[in-house]
């Protein structure tokens, strides 16, 4: 839809009765699409006016941090956990391959070593068979199996809930310890992975590489109760449509905002090919699931694939 189109949740309150489930079902599928038009002459504005100034790159940040919230209302971590140690573990195992994957062997894993004592007790050849699908998976045991050799020695089998003691635990960096904090224990932190990053650089928030760097700078850009949840946005809208390779342009909600545009695929229908996991073509029932407030582990018991 267009930017001054009715949003969603307003059209369904407003739909007659009489309409039928199709109507309904289309007024949720909608999404914010920018004219190409206009992308286009924005990012010409953009780039004619750099260097932007601070203040209005808050205020574009925090539109696009808008946006982004209105077109992903269900975006989440993507890993499945229950507590604080299976988020931890999981996170770990997700280096260098994909969440859909690590979930796949995550419900298995945690069944038999529940906590930290459990998986802390457990022999590398043990817990290898496990996770075996994922790539590196002889070091990845080796270091869940430490990691929680340290939870259990130096924290009582309980994961830390500060920054300062999590960096501490073996094979846990900033990242993994702001996924944590962020998602377990409701201390908004910004995670910085290759998604996030690249989408900060294109729409010109940091010029930074190193992760550390790239979090200083859109730290000062968005409102520190949200960086959570941004940080969830932004890494679904690099999956989904900001793509590393050929990023799907012409159907990006933010087109008009981003400095970068016209660097992907601009024609509106032909981008709508390069979208993925629920926004790929022909996948309009999974996106309308997520949207009306199913959870991953719903999805999957309803037999949906999750991955892109």
């Amino acid at each position: 839809m267009t930017e001054n189109a009715t949003h969603p949740a307003t059209a369904a309150q407003n739909t007659p009765a009489k309409d039928t489930a199709a109507d309904n079902t289309e007024s949720l599928l909608q999404i914010r699409v920018v004219p190409e038009f206009k992308a286009a002459a924005a990012a010409r504005r953009l780039k004619a006016r750099a260097p932007e100034s601070h203040l209005s790159t808050v205020r574009r940040a925090r539109k696009i941090n808008r946006i982004l919230g209105e077109t992903y209302p269900y975006a989440v971590a993507e890993l499945d956990f229950d507590t604080p140690f299976e988020l931890l573990i999981a996170t770990v195992l997700s280096a260098q391959t994909t969440d859909v994957r690590v979930n796949s062997v995550t419900g298995a894993l945690f069944a038999h070593y529940p906590d930290a004592t459990a998986l802390a007790s457990a022999r590398y050849e043990e817990v290898e068979p496990y996770i075996q699908s994922l790539g590196f998976y002889r070091a990845k045991a080796r270091s869940i199996v430490n990691l929680s050799r340290q939870l259990v020695e130096e924290h009582g089998g309980q994961v830390p809930s500060t920054l300062e003691e999590l960096v501490k635990l073996a094979g846990v960096g900033r990242k993994t310890a702001n996924v944590v904090l962020g998602n377990a224990f409701g201390v908004p932190g910004l995670t910085v992975d290759t998604h996030f990053g690249r989408l900060a650089r294109r729409m010109g928030f940091t010029t930074a590489e190193a992760p550390e760097a790239v979090e200083k700078d859109v730290a000062e850009l968005i409102e520190r109760k949200d960086w959570t949840i941004f940080s969830h946005r932004m890494v679904y809208h690099g999956r989904r449509i900001c793509h590393a390779k050929k990023p799907a342009c012409g159907v990006c909600q933010v087109a008009d905002l981003c400095p970068s545009y016209g660097i992907g695929e601009t024609n509106e229908q032909k981008a709508r090919k390069l979208m993925k996991y629920e926004m790929a073509p022909g996948r309009e029932d999974l996106h309308l699931r997520f949207l009306q407030g199913a959870t991953r582990r719903q999805l999957q018991a309803e037999g949906y694939p999750l991955s892109a």
